[in-house]
């Protein structure tokens, strides 16, 4: 099983930017190191959501591309995206499942409608997802 690790300060950071972008949607790039089946996030990109909507988001290609200049730059590898649910669960929607192009990739949703807001990984291969272990260290 997969295991993406996140640092508490970057989980804090991505609730800060999930509830700044209320009511709509939030997103965000991850990076960082793989090590065999674990992931660990050294770098989370906070993003605009040019849709600006409560259901879905998308990613700014300029804003997109500055990430993964820097990505490079700090020798880390992308290992995914984040995105928030405002008012509904830490689960992918069939639109996320849709557009989850890379089998590689981790997605993390985020809720706010949780008190505290909770966060989960999962990965799609096929159309079909699984969960990954999510560690908040």
């Amino acid at each position: 099983m997969i295991t993406v690790r996140l640092k508490q300060i970057d989980f804090e950071a991505m609730v800060a930017h999930a509830k700044s972008g209320l009511p709509n949607e939030a997103c965000g790039l991850i990076a960082g190191k793989v090590d065999g089946e674990v992931k660990t996030i050294e770098k989370v990109y906070l993003l605009s959501n040019p849709d600006n909507s409560p259901e879905h988001f998308s990613i700014d290609p300029r804003e997109q591309l500055t990430a993964v200049k820097d990505m490079r730059a700090n020798g880390f590898v992308p290992l995914g995206n984040f995105h928030s649910h405002p008012e509904t669960p830490a689960r992918l929607s069939e639109e996320d499942i849709r557009l989850a192009y890379d089998s590689k990739a981790s997605y993390l949703i985020l809720t706010l409608a949780d008190d505290p807001p909770t966060i989960k990984a999962f990965g799609v291969v096929g159309g079909e997802v699984s969960l990954q272990e999510l560690e908040v260290v």
